[in-house]
């Protein structure tokens, strides 16, 4: 069985069916400047599904770079303060366990004492 070159001179992905993301993009250029996806699919050696997929990829993050409304601020600030919640709630619980572990061992270094008169 022989195998076919294309004139773009692409290879298939090589060993472990891995591309970089360079050749990714190109290979998506391809398809948006009019490339046939079966032609440039059979050039690199990938399927058209996978092709298709990463066409569909890079579409969506350049249109999710399109949006001009900013982030909520309240959302954000939502967002930090549960965060600082949850950590005061676990420093609270370790807080309440080493107290308990200490009551535990009774009187100690750490035992109300009697004031002297």
């Amino acid at each position: 069985m022989t195998t076919e070159t294309t004139g773009s001179g692409a290879a298939g992905p090589g060993r472990g069916g891995r591309m970089s993301r360079q050749r990714k993009r190109d290979a998506v250029l391809r398809l948006l400047r009019g490339e046939d996806l079966e032609t440039v699919s059979r050039a690199l050696g990938v399927t058209a599904a996978t092709l298709s997929g990463w066409r569909d990829a890079f579409l969506a993050g350049g249109e999710a770079s399109l949006t001009t409304r900013p982030t909520n601020g309240e959302a954000l600030e939502s967002g930090r303060l549960k965060a600082r919640l949850g950590e005061m709630l676990l420093e609270r619980e370790l807080l309440e366990a080493k107290i308990a572990a200490l009551e535990a061992h009774g009187p100690g270094p750490l035992a109300r004492r009697r004031l002297r008169p």
